[in-house]
C-alpha cells in the first residue's frame, strides 16, 4: 500500500497513514524507516509481470529510487513501486530501493529476482568406452535451465533405476559399477523443469566395454565419486553427502561413513552411497569421510572426505537508537554489532551512500563494527545505516544523527589560590558549548595564553585551565578566563597568592663526639614572613619526643642539643620543617666515640704459615765417640712456631768455619717432650760449635745459642815422610814426621823391623812422642829388611807405615813405569796395565797416576788423579774418580822411600763413556711471575758435570699443586745453558711444588730439592653459577646467583657486581654492587619499563673484576603505560587542514597497541575535541576541515596493555604565513650553577613565526680550538633553561641555542660568555709500566700518567701505596678498628704505607727502604686540588734480589792465535753487585758484521777471564761482558776491540774459464771468502789429466799481490782435459780450489776456414779467407790469431770480426817491428771456438824507415849524444863517483792499442781482467829442463799477468842450446824432472821509448832470449815470478771434479750451447762438482782483454 506520513510526537513511530504536515512541525520531523523488508529471493516465469514495492514511512515528502545490481534504474521520485511488464531471463538479479526525505536517505535490503526458463541439449552423439570390471562414469549432457531440471536416465528406451551396481549422483551423473559386457549400449537422459513444465531429451551416449575376455581378477576398491565440500544455511530441511565406489567382486564392497573420525549411523541410503542430515544445525558442521572396504580381503581400504559447513545469516546483537544527538566537535560512536557464521562483514552508509572509511580520517570502524566519528561538524547530521553481510544473508539497521551547537558556559571556574614559590599553579576553567568554546586567559589587560598566544611559563591546558609553572613571587594578581564560541561568550576570575618557599638553608652536619659530651645539630630555615613553621626531629626514622627526654633540648631556631651522649645516641638524625609554605628535610649522622659493643662470636681462620720466632729450648750437645755428637732439646712453644712444625736442623761447625757447617735434619716427634738427634761423620778429636733450630715450610727459625763440644780421641793416622839415611852394613837411621791426623794427644811411637818375609826376626821399640828419628842397629849386612813405624794415642796404635831396605845398599830414585795400556773404559774409571820401572833398590811404596784432561791444546797440565799405596807388586790398577765423557791421557810414576820417579810416556788419548749427570742444578729458586705463571731459576750445570755430549744436555722441570690435586706435569728444556723457565698455564692463587733435574743422552740426574711458590691472586675466571632474574615491577628486578666454583675463584672474593644493559643497545653496561662474599642476590632498581635486559653477574677480588657469568640471562621488566610520543612536527599546514607526524614514545614501556590523537581549537571546551584512534604502525595523521587562522591543540597519546599513557601536546596555527622562529637570546650561565661536569644554561625565546617551537637545540664548543658540537637536540619547547651535562671538568666552553618549529631551524643564538667548569677528582689511574727490583732493598717503578683529559684539573702529583704481602705471625687477637659503620667485611692484611710524590712530571721513582726477601704489593693514583683518583691495579714484586747495576770493569782483550782471543776483566763494584755474582756472559762479534756474527759465551763461575776460541783469522772482534746473579743479567760493558792473528786463507771462491780455443784459455778466479790476513798472492798449478805426447807436465805460477785475478794460459794442447788448481796465500798457503777444462774445439763448433792469404798495402795488412763448415750452429763471428814465425805461441790478435766478412785489414803498428808473423783464422758459433785454419805464409812486420832513421840524421844525433856524454863524464869525474848504467831496451805501444802509462791499469771487459803494461812488470824467470839421451827439451811457454813467479831454470844459462825452431818433447811420462841451475834476474827498463803491444815478450822468442843473455850478470832484478815444472809420473790422477771439498772442480768442455748467455758464474760458490761450460765466453756481449794486451806467456 502507499506510504503514510504524519507529524508524530518526538521519538514516536508512525503507525497509520499520515496526512500532510504543516510547516509548524519541522522540529518534530520523522526520519524515513521501512515498515517491511522484501523477501530474500523470488522466482517468476518468463513473460510474467513483476511489481516491486518499497514499504517505507516517515515525514513527508518521501522520495524513492530503484537500483538493479547496484546500477541506478530510476531517479528519485514519489513512486514507491517498480514494475516490469514482461520478464525475461536478463531481468534476473538483485533489486533494492532508496527512500529519502529532509532528514536523510535509507537503503532497503536487497531482494533477488530469479526467472524460470529451460534451454536445449547439445546436438551430436557422444561415445565412451570402459575397461571390463572398471566403473563407467557417464556425465549427463549439459542443458541451460533455472531452476535445475529433474533428470531421468534411459537405456534403449527403458528407465534406469538406481541399484547396487548403478548409481545416479546428485549432479545426475550415471555411474555403472564393475562393468560387464552386457552394459554396452546407448544411454540418454530426459530433463523436466519443475517451474515451467518444459521437457527435453538428450542425444544418446554410446558405451562400449573393452577387454571382455580377460580373467575376472579382483579389483581393489576405488572411490569414483568422492564427497564434495558443501555449505548449507541453518534452517534448511536436509542436506545430502554422497560417495560412489567401485571394486570387484562388487558384492563384497562395503561403504562406511564417519564424521570427524567417528562412525555415523544416521540416515544412510542408496546402498550406503548417500548420507542425509535432516534439519542441519551448527553442530552438524565437520569433516565427513567415506571409507570403501573390500570384505574378507587383505586389500587395503580407501577413503575420501569433504567438509560440511552450516551457515547462519547475520543477526544484530547491538543496534543504535533510532535517534542520536551530539554536540559539535565531540566524538560520537554509533553502535552496531552482529553475529553470524561466518562472522559478517560490516558496511556503513550515510544517506544511502557508502562511507569510504579509508578516505575519511574522522570516520573509523571499530573492531566490533561500530562507527566512530571524531570532531563532529553540522554536515554530519543525517541517516546512518549499518549493513551486516555474509554468505548466508544480509541485515541492516539505521539511526538518525543530529549535530547541535550551544552557547558557552563556564561550568567550573577558577578559585582563589595560594601556592609556594617555584611550585606549579593551575587555575581551572572548564566549559561547555558547541562548538567548543575558545579559552583566553588574561591578567589585567595582558593576554597570557590563548589559542594563538602563549607566554613562557603560562600554558593553556586541554581542559581550558591555565598552568603556571613555575610560579614566581611576581605572579600575584587577578586572572580572568574568557570562553567564546559562535553562539556567545562567558567569563570568570580568581586571585592568586604566591608565598616564598620554606627551605632548610643551614642543614645538620655529620659529626663525631666523645662519649659524655654534648652534641648540637643545627637546622636553619628561610620562609615567607606570613607563614608559621614547625620543626620535627627524627632519629633513625622515629620522632624524638623532646619533652619526655631531659637530655634533649630544641631551640627556637630548630637546633637540637643532646647532652651526656652515649652509644645509644649513635644514628641518623633528620630535621623536618613543616609549613604551609612548603616542607623540607635534611639528615646527618652522629657518631659517639670510645665505647665498644659486644664482640661477635669467635671465628677461627688460619693465616698463612710463617717461620718460627724462637729457637728450641734446653739444648744439650755432647760427643758420643770420635765422630758423633748427640743433641737433646725441648721443642719451642707451638704459638711461636707460626705454622706446621716440619722438623729440626742440627748444626755443627768448626770455629772460624761457620760457612762449612754440617747440617742434619730431624723429623719432629710430637709424642716426647725431649727430642734427641745425632750428627755423625765429624772430624776426630776436633772442637765444634753446635746449635739447633726449628723450621716450617716458609723457612728456618732462629738458632739456639752455640755450644762448644769436642769429639773423642781415636787412634792416629799414619806418620808422614818415612825415610832412611846413614845406611851402613849393620845400621841405618829411620826418620818420620808427626801424623797429619793425630786424632788425639800423641803418647809415643812404635818402631819394628824384621828381615823381609821372616816375622820371627821382628824387633820392636816404643819411643816417646817427641822422637821423630831412630837409629836401627844390629843388622845383617846385605840383607833386606822391612821397617814399620806407627804413632800411638791413649786409644791405641795408629796406622802402620812400612818400607823395605837392604842394609848397606843406599836406596835410589826409582825409574819410570813403561808399556802403559788402557782397558775397561767406563764412564768413571779405566784399568791401566803397566810394566814397573827400576825400583831403586827398595820397595815401591806407592803408584801415582797422572792425567792430562781435555782436548789437546786445552790444558797441557798433568794432574794427579789416583794413587795406589802398599802394593809394590801391582801390574795393573783401576783408576777411579774420572769424569764421564772426558778426554784423558795417562802417565805413571812410582814412589819409593827416596822419592818419586820421572813420569812414564803418555798413554794414548781416550774418552770416558757418557753417564747421566751426577748433580742437580743448584740455587733453584721459584718466584711468582703472574696470576698463572711461576718463574723458576737455577744454576746450570758446569761443563765438567755434563757427563755426556754437550748438545744432549738439558733440563727437566717437574711441577704439581701442593695440595695434591691435579697431575704432575713435566717440561723439558733442551738448552744446556738455560737458567730460567716460566711455568705457564697454572691455576691462579695456587701453591705449586717444583723440582729441576739435568739430563743428557744417557739419562737424567737427581732431582733438585723441592721449591714451593704460589701464583698471584687474580680475578675470578668464571662468573657465579645459576644466575636468575625475576622482574618484580616495571622498573625493578631481583637477580639471584650461587657461588663460584672454588677452582675459579683465584683469590678471596670480596663481593659481586651485577652487570646489566638493555639488549642490543650500544650503551655501556651498568653495574650494581653487592659487597661481601656472602651476597647471593641483588634488587636492581631504576630500570627502564618493559625493557629486555641482558644480565650477567661477576665476582671481584682485590685485584679486580672477574669474568661475568655466561651466557647472559634475559629478563624483561614488566610493562606500564607508555611515555609521550616524541618528535611531533607539522610538515604541512593549510588553512583548513594540517598533517601531523610523530615518532613512537622514547619509553614505550610495553607493546604499543594504538595511538589516540585529539585535536581541538585552543579556545573550546574539551568535549568538542576530535578524537581519532589509529593503529600502532601509524606515524602520521591529517586533520581536515579545520578553521582558518586558528590555533589548534593536538594531543597524542599511546596505549599499551596497561592503558593510555602520558600525552604529548603540540599547538599549531592554521595559517600559511608560518616562518622559521627567531633565535633565542644570548644564553646566560650563573656562576653558582657552574659544576665540574654540568652548567645551567638559560635563555629567553624569540618569536615563533606563527608556528610554535617544537624543541631547542644546544651546542657546545670546547675552547680554545674545538668545533661547535651538538649536545642535545631535543630540549623541551616549553623550557627556557637546560642543564648541560656530560662536560669535561676544568675545561673552558661556550654555548649557543637554536629553536626549531615546523618550518625549520632558527639561526643560532649569540654564543654565551666563555666559562670554565670546576675541577673534579681524576677519573683514571696511572698505568704502571714496570716494577723491577733495583737493589736488594728498593724497586724502580716506571709509569705513565693518565691522559690529560682524565686528570680533570691540574695534576699535583702521584700517590704511591705499598704494603708487604706477609701474614701476621702472632697468635692471639689483634685489634683493628673499622671506620665505616655500614661495613660488613674487612680484609685483615697489612695497611698500605703511602708516599706522596708531589712532582707531577715524574715517570719513574725508586721506592727504597723496603725489607729484604719480602713480596710487596704496590698501587698508584694521581691527585689534583679536588681529590685523588682511583688506584691502579695492584702490582706485585719480590724485593731482595736485583740484577747487577754496573758492568764488569777494565775489560781487556788480547789476540792469542789466529782463532783465539783472551779476555780479562774485573768484577763490578761491590755496591753494584746486588748479591753474589754467579757468572758472566761474554758477548763477542765481528766488528764489521755485528748482526750476523754475535755470539755469547756464558761462564757459570765468577771468574775474571775466558779464552774465546774458534774465531775467524785476522778479524777485528768486539767483546762486551755482563755479570749476572740470581736475579738476572746486569748491563754489558762497553765493547773492547781486538784482532785475531793472521792465518792461512780459505780457498778462492770460484774458478771461471773464458776465450777457450784449441791452445789457450783465460782463467779467472774470485778471492777467498775468508782471507784471514793480508793476501800476498795466489799460486796457479795446471796439468793435463792424461799425458800429452807421453809427457805430463805440471806448471806452477805464483801471482804476487791480491790482483789481477786472471791469467791467459796459451801453451795448451788441443782436445786435452786440464786440471787447474788455485790457492791463496797470506803468510802461508790456504786450501786450493780446482776445476777441469777441455781445450777446443768442442762438439758442434765450426770447422776450419780456408787457409788465409795475405796482401800488404804500405803499412797495412789484409787477411783473406773462405768460410768453412759452420758446425751445429750459424757462425757468429771470426777471430784472427797470430804468432811469431819462430814457433812462438798463438794469441788472439783481432776478435769480434763480423760473420759476414771474409777479409780484415789492420795496421802494422800493432805488430813488433822486424818480426815475421804467421796468421790463422778461427770461426766462432754458439758452441764455441772452432778448429783454426791452416797458418798463413809468414809475413814480416818491417816498415819503411822514416827520416829519423836515415844515416845523416843518425850522425847528427850521434854528435849531439857525444857532447852530452862528455859533459856527463866530466860531472862524474868532478864528483869522484863511479856509476854503473843499465842499458835501456826498447818497448813500445801504438795509440790504436790504447797504451797504458807507467803504473796504470786498464779495466778490461772479460770479467774485468786488468792487463799491465809490460814496462811495469818485473820478471824473474827460472827454467827447469830435463835431460835425457843428451837432448835438452825446452820447458813449455808460460802465462803472464803482472807479478808472476816462474819456477824454472835460468834461461840465459841455456840460451845457446835452444835452437831457433821448436824442439819436440820426447820425455816419457814416467820420468821425473830434474831441477837444475840457479836464479838469474832481469829488470825491464821503466822508461820506454816506444810502446809495442801485441806479442808481449814470449819466452820462446829468440830475440828475447838474446836480450836477456846480453844482460850483465850483476844487474839486479826484482823477483816477480817463480815457475815450477815437473813431469808427472802419475798421468791418471786427474779427477773430473772434486765433490767432497769446498773447492770447485769442473770440467770445461764447450758443448751444444746455442744461446749466448750473459757473463755470470755458472757455478756459484755453493754449488760444487758441476760440468763447467761457460757459453758466455762466446756471447756477442762478452769481451776479452784487448788485442795487444793478451797475457804474457
Amino acid at each position: 500500500h502507499p506510504p503514510a506520513w504524519r507529524c508524530p510526537e518526538w521519538g514516536s513511530v508512525p503507525r497509520s497513514p499520515p496526512h500532510p504536515c504543516p510547516g509548524a512541525c519541522l522540529a518534530d520531523d520523522v526520519s524515513p524507516y521501512f515498515k517491511t523488508e522484501p523477501a530474500r529471493s523470488q522466482v517468476h516465469l518468463e513473460g510474467n509481470r513483476l511489481v516491486l514495492t518499497c514499504m517505507a514511512e516517515g515525514s513527508w515528502p518521501l522520495e524513492f529510487k530503484w537500483l538493479h545490481n547496484g546500477r541506478e534504474l530510476t531517479k528519485f521520485s514519489l513512486e514507491y513501486r517498480y514494475m516490469i511488464t514482461s520478464l525475461d531471463r536478463t531481468h534476473a538479479g538483485f533489486y533494492r530501493c532508496i527512500v529519502r526525505n529532509r532528514m536523510g536517505a535509507l537503503l532497503q535490503r536487497q531482494t533477488e529476482v530469479q526467472v524460470a526458463y529451460m534451454g536445449s541439449f547439445e546436438d551430436g552423439e557422444a561415445r565412451q568406452s570402459v575397461s571390463h570390471g572398471e566403473a563407467a562414469v557417464i556425465r549427463a549432457p549439459h542443458i541451460a535451465s533455472f531452476p535445475q531440471p529433474q533428470v531421468t536416465w534411459f537405456r534403449d528406451g527403458r528407465k534406469i533405476p538406481p541399484s547396487s551396481r548403478i548409481a545416479i549422483t546428485l549432479d545426475n551423473t550415471l555411474v555403472i559399477l564393475s562393468t560387464v559386457a552386457p552394459d554396452a549400449g546407448r544411454y540418454y537422459v530426459q530433463a523436466v523443469n519443475d517451474k515451467n513444465g518444459d521437457n527435453k531429451t538428450s542425444q544418446p551416449i554410446a558405451l562400449t566395454v573393452e577387454n571382455v575376455g580377460g580373467p575376472a581378477d579382483p579389483i581393489a576398491p576405488t572411490i569414483i565419486i568422492p564427497p564434495r565440500n558443501t555449505s548449507v544455511v541453518a534452517g534448511t530441511s536436509e542436506v545430502t553427502m554422497e560417495c560412489v565406489a567401485n571394486a570387484r567382486p562388487l558384492i563384497k564392497l562395503h561403504i562406511v561413513w564417519k564424521k570427524d573420525g567417528a562412525a555415523v549411523s544416521g540416515s544412510i541410503s542408496d546402498y550406503n552411497r548417500r548420507l542425509t542430515i535432516l534439519n542441519p544445525a551448527l553442530s552438524d558442521s565437520g569433516y565427513y569421510e567415506c571409507e570403501a572396504v573390500l570384505r574378507s580381503s587383505s586389500v587395503p581400504s580407501v577413503s575420501r572426505g569433504a567438509y560440511l559447513s552450516v551457515l547462519e545469516p547475520p543477526q544484530f546483537v547491538k543496534e543504535p537508537e533510532k535517534h542520536v544527538t551530539a554536540e559539535m566537535e565531540t566524538v560520537v560512536v554509533i553502535p552496531c554489532q552482529a553475529r553470524g557464521v561466518p562472522p559478517p562483514a560490516m558496511a556503513w552508509y550515510k544517506d544511502a551512500a557508502p562511507i569510504h572509511l579509508e578516505k575519511l580520517s574522522r570516520f573509523r570502524l571499530q573492531p566490533d563494527g561500530s562507527l566512530q566519528i571524531s570532531g563532529l561538524v553540522p554536515d554530519d547530521t543525517g541517516m546512518f545505516q549499518c549493513f551486516a553481510h555474509n554468505d548466508a544473508g544480509e541485515v541492516q539497521t539505521s539511526t538518525y544523527l543530529a549535530v547541535t551547537s550551544i552557547a558557552p558556559n563556564i561550568t567550573r571556574g577558577p578559585q582563589d589560590s595560594t601556592v609556594i614559590d617555584g611550585m606549579s599553579a593551575i587555575l581551572t576553567c572548564e566549559t561547555s558549548g558547541a562548538p567548543r568554546p575558545a579559552i583566553t586567559w588574561q591578567k589585567g589587560e595582558r593576554i597570557l595564553a590563548s589559542g594563538s598566544v602563549q607566554l613562557p611559563r603560562f600554558t593553556l591546558l586541554e581542559s581550558g585551565s591555565l598552568l603556571i609553572s613555575p610560579t614566581h613571587i611576581a605572579d600575584v594578581g587577578s586572572y580572568t578566563c574568557l570562553a567564546t564560541n559562535s553562539r556567545g561568550v562567558d567569563e570568570a576570575s580568581a586571585d592568586l597568592v604566591v608565598w616564598a618557599r620554606t627551605r632548610i638553608t643551614a642543614p645538620p652536619q655529620d659529626q663525631s663526639v666523645i662519649k659524655g659530651t654534648k652534641a648540637s645539630l643545627s637546622c636553619g630555615v628561610t620562609h615567607d614572613p606570613s607563614v608559621t613553621i614547625r620543626h620535627i626531629w627524627e632519629k633513625d626514622g622515629a620522632p624524638i619526643s623532646v619533652d619526655s627526654v631531659p637530655r634533649v633540648r630544641l631551640d627556637g631556631d630548630g637546633t637540637l642539643h643532646i647532652s651526656q651522649t652515649w652509644s645509644g645516641d649513635i644514628g641518623t638524625y633528620t630535621c623536618k620543617v613543616v609549613s604551609v609554605g612548603g616542607n623540607d628535610s635534611r639528615s646527618a649522622h652522629l657518631r659517639v666515640r670510645a665505647g665498644l659493643g659486644v664482640y661477635s662470636m669467635k671465628v677461627t681462620e688460619w693465616t698463612l704459615q710463617g717461620v718460627p720466632t724462637v729457637p728450641p729450648g734446653n739444648v744439650q750437645a755432647e760427643a758420643t765417640n770420635s765422630t758423633t755428637v748427640r743433641f737433646t732439646w725441648n721443642p719451642p712453644s707451638p704459638q711461636f712456631i707460626n705454622g706446621i712444625n716440619q722438623g729440626y736442623k742440627l748444626i755443627a761447625w768448626e770455629p772460624e768455619q761457620e760457612e762449612e757447617a754440617t747440617v742434619v735434619t730431624v723429623r719432629p716427634n710430637f709424642q716426647d717432650s725431649i727430642h734427641v738427634g745425632y750428627v755423625v761423620g765429624l772430624k776426630k778429636f776436633a772442637e765444634y760449635f753446635t746449635s739447633v733450630l726449628c723450621f716450617t715450610t716458609p723457612g728456618d727459625g732462629p738458632r739456639s745459642p752455640p755450644q762448644l763440644v769436642r769429639t773423642h780421641e781415636d787412634v792416629p793416622g799414619p806418620v808422614g815422610h818415612l825415610s832412611f839415611s846413614d845406611i851402613l852394613d849393620t845400621s841405618l837411621k829411620v826418620s818420620w814426621q808427626e801424623p797429619v791426623e793425630k786424632n788425639g794427644i800423641l803418647t809415643g811411637y812404635r818402631i819394628s823391623w824384621e828381615e823381609y818375609n821372616r816375622t820371627n826376626t821382628r824387633v820392636t821399640h816404643y819411643l816417646p812422642n817427641v822422637t821423630l828419628e831412630y837409629r836401627v842397629t844390629g843388622l845383617t849386612a846385605l840383607t833386606t829388611y822391612t821397617i814399620e813405624v806407627a804413632a800411638m794415642t791413649s786409644k791405641g796404635q795408629g796406622q802402620v807405615s812400612s818400607s823395605t831396605i837392604s842394609s848397606g845398599v843406599p836406596p835410589e830414585l826409582p825409574g819410570a813405569p813403561t808399556n802403559l795400556g788402557i782397558s775397561n773404559i767406563s764412564p768413571r774409571s779405566v784399568t791401566l796395565q803397566f810394566r814397573p820401572g827400576y825400583d831403586g833398590k827398595t820397595s815401591i811404596s806407592r803408584w801415582q797416576v797422572e792425567a792430562q784432561v781435555g782436548q789437546v791444546g786445552e790444558s797441557e797440565e798433568w794432574v794427579l788423579v789416583h794413587q795406589l799405596a802398599n802394593e809394590p807388586d801391582s801390574r795393573s790398577m783401576e783408576v777411579p774418580g774420572l769424569n764421564p765423557y772426558t778426554y784423558y791421557s795417562f802417565r805413571m810414576r812410582q814412589v819409593n822411600i827416596v822419592g818419586t820417579s820421572p813420569p812414564s810416556l803418555p798413554s794414548r788419548r781416550i774418552q770416558t763413556l757418557q753417564a747421566p749427570p751426577d748433580v742437580a742444578p743448584a740455587n733453584v729458586t721459584l718466584r711468582t711471575a703472574s696470576e698463572t705463571s711461576l718463574w723458576l731459576r737455577w744454576m746450570p750445570l758446569p761443563e765438567q758435570e755434563y757427563n755426556g755430549s754437550p748438545e744432549s744436555v738439558g733440563y727437566r722441570v717437574r711441577y704439581a699443586r701442593s695440595d695434591g690435586r691435579g697431575r704432575t706435569a713435566l717440561h723439558a728444556i733442551h738448552d744446556r745453558v738455560e737458567r730460567e723457565f716460566t711455568i705457564e698455564d697454572l691455576e691462579e692463587w695456587t701453591e705449586y711444588q717444583v723440582q729441576v733435574q739435568a739430563f743428557n743422552a744417557i739419562g737424567a740426574g737427581p732431582w733438585s730439592r723441592v721449591v714451593a711458590g704460589r701464583t698471584r691472586e687474580s680475578v675470578p675466571s668464571s662468573g657465579p653459577a645459576n644466575v636468575s632474574a625475576l622482574a618484580t615491577t616495571s622498573s625493578s628486578m631481583l637477580v639471584r646467583w650461587t657461588e663460584i666454583p672454588e677452582a675459579d675463584r683465584n683469590g678471596l672474593i670480596l663481593g659481586y657486581k651485577v652487570v646489566y644493559k638493555e639488549k642490543d643497545s650500544d650503551l655501556r653496561a651498568r653495574f650494581w654492587l653487592a659487597e661481601g662474599n656472602a651476597s647471593r642476590s641483588a634488587q636492581l632498581a631504576g630500570l627502564g619499563k618493559y625493557v629486555l635486559y641482558e644480565i650477567r653477574v661477576l665476582a671481584f677480588t682485590r685485584i679486580g673484576d672477574g669474568v661475568p657469568s655466561h651466557p647472559p640471562i634475559l629478563e624483561r621488566t614488566l610493562d606500564d603505560v607508555p611515555g609521550p610520543p616524541v618528535g611531533i612536527l607539522f610538515p604541512e599546514v593549510r588553512t583548513t587542514s594540517v598533517r601531523l607526524i610523530w615518532q613512537p614514545p622514547a619509553a614505550p614501556n610495553g607493546i604499543i597497541l594504538a595511538y589516540q590523537i585529539t585535536h581541538r581549537l585552543n579556545t573550546t571546551n574539551a568535549n568538542t575535541a576530535t578524537v581519532e584512534v589509529l593503529n600502532p604502525s601509524a606515524r602520521q595523521y591529517t586533520a581536515l576541515g579545520l578553521r582558518p587562522e586558528s590555533t589548534y591543540l593536538f594531543r597524542i597519546t599511546a596505549q599499551t596493555r596497561k592503558g593510555w599513557g602520558e600525552a604529548a601536546e603540540a599547538l599549531v596555527v592554521t595559517t600559511e604565513k608560518r616562518d622559521r622562529p627567531q633565535p633565542p637570546s644570548k644564553p646566560a650561565v650563573p656562576q653558582e650553577e657552574v659544576k665540574a661536569r654540568s652548567v645551567l644554561l638559560s635563555w629567553e625565546p624569540g618569536s615563533d613565526g606563527l608556528s610554535p617551537v617544537r624543541y631547542y637545540t644546544v651546542q657546545t664548543r670546547e675552547l680554545p680550538a674545538g668545533e661547535w658540537s651538538l649536545h642535545s637536540a631535543s630540549v623541551s619547547h616549553n623550557t627556557t633553561s637546560f642543564v648541560v651535562d656530560r662536560l669535561k671538568p676544568f675545561t673552558s666552553y661556550k654555548f649557543r641555542v637554536k629553536a626549531t618549529n615546523d618550518i625549520g631551524d632558527s639561526a643560532y643564538s649569540e654564543a654565551s660568555e666563555s666559562l670554565t667548569t670546576l675541577q673534579a677528582a681524576p677519573e683514571e689511574a696511572p698505568t704502571i709500566l714496570s716494577v723491577t727490583p733495583h737493589t736488594t732493598t728498593s724497586v724502580l717503578l716506571r709509569w705513565q700518567p693518565p691522559a690529560e683529559d682524565k686528570i680533570n684539573g691540574i695534576l699535583l702529583g702521584f700517590r704511591l701505596r705499598y704494603r708487604e704481602l706477609a701474614y701476621d705471625g702472632l697468635r692471639g687477637f689483634t685489634l683493628r678498628s673499622i671506620g665505616n659503620p655500614g661495613a660488613r667485611w674487612t680484609e685483615l692484611t697489612p695497611v698500605y704505607a703511602v708516599r706522596n710524590l708531589s712532582d707531577a712530571s715524574l715517570t719513574q721513582y725508586e721506592l727504597d727502604n723496603l725489607s729484604k726477601h719480602q713480596r710487596y704489593e704496590l698501587r698508584m693514583s694521581v691527585y689534583n686540588a679536588v681529590g685523588e683518583g682511583p688506584p691502579s691495579a695492584p702490582q706485585e714484586v719480590f724485593v731482595g734480589e736485583a740484577v747487577p747495576t754496573a758492568a764488569p770493569q777494565n775489560v781487556a782483550v788480547q789476540a792469542a792465535t789466529a782463532t783465539q782471543l783472551d779476555v780479562t776483566w774485573e768484577p763490578p763494584p761491590p755496591e753494584a753487585q746486588n748479591g753474589d755474582i754467579q757468572g758472566y756472559k761474554i758477548y763477542f762479534w765481528e766488528a764489521q758484521r755485528a748482526n750476523e756474527t754475535e755470539r755469547v759465551k756464558t761462564l757459570f763461575l765468577p771468574e775474571s777471564g775466558v779464552k774465546l776460541k774458534n774465531l775467524t783469522g785476522y778479524t777485528a772482534y768486539l767483546v762486551s761482558v755482563a755479570a749476572f746473579n740470581a736475579a738476572g743479567d746486569g748491563p754489558r760493558s762497553p765493547p773492547a776491540k781486538a784482532r785475531t792473528q793472521q792465518a792461512a786463507p780459505s780457498a778462492p771462491s770460484a774458478i771461471r774459464f773464458s776465450e777457450l780455443t784449441t791452445t789457450s784459455v783465460n782463467v779467472s778466479w774470485e778471492p777467498p771468502l775468508l782471507p784471514n790476513g793480508i793476501l800476498e798472492g795466489y799460486r796457479l798449478v795446471y796439468e793435463p789429466c792424461m799425458p800429452v805426447d807421453g809427457v805430463s807436465k805440471i806448471v806452477t805460477v805464483d801471482v804476487k799481490g791480491s790482483s789481477p785475478l786472471w791469467m791467459k794460459v796459451k801453451d795448451l794442447a788441443e782436445g786435452v782435459t786440464y786440471r787447474f788448481r788455485i790457492r791463496a796465500k797470506t803468510f802461508a798457503y790456504g786450501p786450493e780450489i780446482e776445476a777441469n777444462i777441455t781445450t777446443g774445439p768442442g762438439e758442434g763448433a765450426p770447422g776450419p776456414p780456408g787457409e788465409p792469404f795475405i796482401s800488404r798495402y804500405g803499412s797495412a795488412i789484409t787477411i783473406h779467407w773462405s768460410s768453412g763448415d759452420p758446425g751445429k750452429g750459424p757462425i757468429t763471428r771470426y777471430v784472427i790469431e797470430a804468432r811469431p814465425s819462430d814457433e812462438g805461441l798463438w794469441d788472439i790478435l783481432i776478435k769480434d770480426i763480423p760473420k759476414e766478412v771474409t777479409s780484415y785489414t789492420f795496421s802494422l803498428d800493432i805488430l813488433k817491428q822486424g818480426v815475421s808473423y804467421d796468421f790463422r783464422v778461427i770461426a766462432v758459433n754458439d758452441y764455441g771456438y772452432g778448429t783454426p785454419s791452416a797458418p798463413s805464409p809468414a809475413v814480416s812486420a818491417q816498415k819503411a824507415n822514416p827520416f829519423y832513421e836515415e844515416w845523416w840524421f843518425l850522425v847528427v844525433i850521434a854528435l849531439v849524444g857525444l857532447i852530452f856524454i862528455l859533459l856527463l863524464v866530466f860531472v862524474l869525474i868532478i864528483r869522484g863517483q863511479s856509476k854503473k848504467y843499465a842499458k835501456k831496451s826498447d818497448s813500445g805501444s801504438n795509440p790504436k792499442s790504447a797504451a797504458l802509462s807507467h803504473g796504470e791499469m786498464v779495466s778490461l771487459d772479460e770479467g774485468s781482467f786488468p792487463a799491465l803494461e809490460l814496462n811495469s812488470r818485473r820478471l824473474s824467470v827460472k827454467n827447469s829442463f830435463c835431460r835425457k839421451n843428451g837432448i835438452y827439451t825446452r820447458s813449455p811457454p808460460r802465462p803472464s799477468p803482472g807479478s808472476l813467479h816462474y819456477s824454472d831454470e835460468d834461461v840465459t844459462k841455456y840460451n845457446d842450446l835452444i835452437p831457433a825452431e821448436s824442439s819436440s818433447l820426447t820425455e816419457k811420462p814416467s820420468e821425473i824432472s830434474d831441477s837444475q841451475g840457479s836464479d838469474s834476474e832481469y829488470e825491464v827498463d821503466p822508461n820506454p821509448q816506444k810502446a809495442h803491444s801485441f806479442v808481449n815478450h814470449y819466452i820462446s822468442d829468440p830475440t828475447y832470449y838474446n836480450s836477456w843473455r846480453r844482460q850483465q850478470k850483476g844487474i839486479s832484478r826484482a823477483q816477480a815470478y817463480s815457475y815450477t815444472e815437473s813431469d808427472s809420473g802419475d798421468p791418471d790422477h786427474c779427477p773430473l771434479s772434486n765433490s767432497n771439498s769446498t773447492q770447485q772442480g769442473s770440467l770445461f768442455r764447450p758443448k751444444a750451447s746455442r744461446t749466448p748467455t750473459p757473463q755470470t758464474p755458472v757455478n756459484p760458490p755453493s754449488q760444487q762438482s758441476t760440468l763447467y761450460r761457460p757459453p758466455s765466453s762466446l756471447a756477442p756481449g762478452s769481451r776479452a782483454p784487448i788485442a795487444g794486451f793478451s797475457s804474457f806467456v
